[in-house]
């Protein structure tokens, strides 16, 4: 039977520009590349700005996953490789925010939705993926409503804020400038939205949206290309863009430097791949921050949120035992739908036969016809009744010989071909 492997590149082992090495395409294309592989039945890709993660369904899932870490040049020292139970736990303590940079953040479980949808829409998910995913995203809001393990600052964003905070002393009176309003840029803004800031500024490639957001918090738009021009009135610039190359170079930095008189730049950069070149830290008066720096603010949420985090872990250890059951149970009903298929289709073609030997010699009716299909009915009903009682015992008894010896006598094919694909692309919004 297959299962589950994965393996994790993430902020606990990789520093940022590990990670940029380590995942050179986007999730789409890694995706694809990826299932395309032979003993690929089932993937999905999650990709984040301090992590990198696949999940397989194979037969040789370690081993598939392995060569493809080394396809892709990375270092095994930064990654992680799980089993079937290990990877079914993580996926759980991932979408409820337990390991995270932050611990508790919200946006991870709606990463995850993104991943499953992506799947889903590249038709490179079947049952197995389906459950796992589908039960992590129940779990992670399960765990948001029973505990307070996403109160506070508990976001990359916020987290980002805060560093602001604690390196300047406060914010209150400074100019801030955000680059950036997807998800992460748009979380920045509204942390800031209550600092009691002199300005803010957001800019964004796409201008509408910068403007959007700057009419909701009171700030002003800026255009892309005049982020350098404006950068001289910025005391702070947090930077979260998708951009595949730095938006913000030594060069383009040195440039604003002489109409700021000396007066000190904070940045903060939280994209991956990078925003911000990493020569501009040697710039006199320039100090820069990237995810690596989050770590600290991470150590701190952590410790107030120990006493939920415990909560949580039942809760997960509760909804394992739950799935686990769920997949022993699916191991059988693939097995049983084979059987009901090849039985019924055999309780079809001879009731018709009967029908038209009955024809032959006289007339037949609805009724006579009623009598025969729920005949036929019952007889197969009856027969697989007891061998669906027994394969179902077997699979919560991890009886796999038995499974497998069923299957092989009614010539039923277990070993996976290319996922049979899920067509549910709203079921978890």
């Amino acid at each position: 039977m297959n299962e589950i492997s994965s393996m994790v590149i993430s902020h606990k082992k990789a520093t940022v520009a590990e990670m940029e090495c380590a995942w050179p395409l986007t999730a789409e294309e890694m995706l694809q590349k990826l299932y395309e592989k032979e003993f690929v039945y089932e993937c999905v890709i999650l990709k984040t700005c301090n992590r990198a993660e696949i999940y397989v369904v194979s037969e040789r899932g370690s081993s598939v996953l392995f060569n493809f870490s080394k396809e892709m040049g990375v270092e095994t020292r930064i990654v992680d490789f799980y089993d079937h139970d290990e990877s079914l736990e993580h996926l759980l303590r991932l979408s409820c925010g337990l390991e995270s940079m932050i611990v508790g953040e919200d946006q991870i479980l709606g990463q995850i939705k993104d991943a499953y949808t992506l799947a889903v829409k590249k038709k490179t998910i079947g049952r197995v993926l389906d459950t796992a995913f589908t039960k992590a995203i129940q779990v992670g809001k399960r765990a948001r409503t029973e505990t307070r393990i996403n109160k506070g600052s508990v976001s990359i964003g916020s987290a980002a804020v805060e560093l602001a905070e604690d390196c300047l002393g406060g914010l209150e009176g400074k100019s801030i400038m955000v680059v950036g309003v997807g998800e992460i840029g748009v979380l920045v803004a509204r942390a800031l939205a209550d600092k009691n800031l002199d300005a803010i500024y957001i800019s964004n490639r796409t201008y509408k949206k910068a403007q959007d957001l700057a009419f909701e918090l009171g700030g002003k738009a800026i255009h892309f290309d005049d982020i350098v021009s404006h950068l001289e009135k910025a005391d702070v610039l947090i930077s979260a863009t998708g951009a595949p190359h730095y938006v913000l170079t030594k060069i383009t930095v040195e440039k604003s430097l002489p109409k700021r008189n000396g007066k000190p730049l904070f940045m903060v950069d939280i994209a991956n791949p990078r925003d911000i070149e990493e020569a501009v830290s040697e710039l006199p008066g320039v100090t820069l921050c990237n995810i690596d720096n989050l770590r600290v603010v991470s150590e701190k949420t952590l410790k107030m949120r120990n006493e939920e985090a415990k909560k949580v872990v039942e809760i997960i250890d509760e909804e394992l035992i739950l799935v686990n059951k769920q997949f022993k149970r699916q191991k059988a009903d693939y097995i049983v739908a084979e059987l009901y298929k090849g039985v019924y289709g055999i309780r079809e073609e001879e009731k018709n036969k009967a029908v038209n030997k009955f024809r032959v010699k006289h007339t037949i009716g609805e009724f006579e016809e009623n009598i025969l299909e729920n005949l036929t009915h019952a007889i197969a009903n009856q027969i697989l009744a007891e061998p669906t009682k027994i394969l179902r015992n077997a699979a919560e008894q991890n009886n796999d010989e038995l499974l497998e010896a069923v299957a092989q006598v009614f010539n039923i094919k277990t070993d996976s071909i290319k996922s049979e694909h899920c067509s549910c692309e709203e079921k978890n919004k």
